[in-house]
């Protein structure tokens, strides 16, 4: 039991935050409003009426632009960091920014090359 008292604080917090979440959930069904109709049970998709069948194939050009939002979230995500602590790197620092740029620019340069920056 020893061993285990280190750990209890998170045990306590995830089961109280189970917990919360539950109760939360419980209680916005309950006490919510139930006046539903047919507009509102209505699946939104962008404030249109949905038209044709949710099972249908997505072409591949989504995934293509998905990638490139996730090249540029991951190069936001690295860089506010390093803009942050830059001075304390020194050389080593600007040269492992440099290695990461290459890798995102070899990324950009596949999508580049695979036509994803051309909106037809």
């Amino acid at each position: 039991m020893q061993a285990l008292a280190p750990w209890l604080p998170i045990l306590i917090l995830f089961v109280l935050t189970t917990v919360l979440a539950f109760v939360v959930i419980g209680l916005s069904s309950l006490l919510g409003p139930k006046r539903g109709s047919l507009r509102k049970l209505m699946p939104y998709e962008s404030g249109m009426n949905p038209i044709g069948s949710a099972r249908q194939r997505v072409p591949v050009r989504f995934y293509l632009v998905a990638m490139i939002f996730i090249l540029f979230d991951i190069e936001v995500i690295f860089m506010l960091p390093y803009a942050l602590i830059f001075r304390e790197l020194q050389i080593f620092g600007l040269v492992e920014m440099g290695v990461f740029i290459a890798i995102l620019f070899a990324g950009y340069l596949y999508a580049l090359k695979r036509g994803a920056f051309r909106w037809d």
